[in-house]
């Protein structure tokens, strides 16, 4: 609620109101007292960057037009032989060991799948299976999005890094009739 002005208020504030002109939005006001006009900045376009240009986008015009497209990595070689890569991509070749993580934690499934990938190893296997599972189903969505499948995302950064790396040629996901997308295939180097 806000207070009325008294008489004596009311007329204070019509004279200062008429002794008052307009303040011009252009104009600055120095440390001495002197009034300069200010000039309108001009307006500078960054410079594009090289390599991208954003899409004009229009209302009612669809927005998957105006998004940037995804970088696509090349895929990489395989570092096993093309003919045993091809039959493995295929499900044709068949795992001689296989681990199930399902239900696992972080902290659990880790030593498990190194002291797994070592005794393989040792006992001169070629090829295993590792079964990560999918993750967990959409469940109760919130407010905040979250990732499904920790241990799919996990599993192919600890297959790469010491101990493993150096005993691993390639990992490659599973055909569906071993898992498909919740299983890797992972084939070791031969044992010398």
């Amino acid at each position: 609620m806000t207070r009325r002005l008294r008489p004596g208020e009311q007329e204070l504030w019509d004279r200062v109101a008429k002794s008052t002109d307009r303040m011009d939005r252009t104009t600055t006001f120095l440390t001495d007292g002197d009034v300069t006009p200010k000039e309108p900045p001009a307006k500078v376009k960054p410079a594009p960057k090289p390599g991208f240009t954003i899409k004009p986008f229009s209302i009612g015009s669809n927005p998957q037009t105006a998004q940037r497209t995804p970088v696509l990595r090349a895929p990489q070689p395989p570092n096993m032989d093309a003919k045993a890569y091809g039959k493995l991509a295929r499900g044709k070749l068949r795992p001689e060991a296989r681990m199930d993580l399902h239900g696992m934690t972080l902290s659990q499934a880790q030593p498990e799948l190194v002291n797994f990938v070592l005794r393989s190893h040792q006992a001169g296997l070629r090829l295993v299976l590792v079964i990560t599972g999918k993750g967990e189903g959409p469940g109760e969505r919130g407010p905040i999005p979250y990732q499904r499948g920790i241990l799919r995302r996990q599993v192919p950064h600890w297959l790469t890094q010491a101990p493993l790396g150096p005993l691993i040629l390639d990992v490659v996901p599973a055909a569906p009739r071993h898992g498909g997308n919740g299983a890797l295939y992972v084939y070791l180097r031969r044992n010398r």
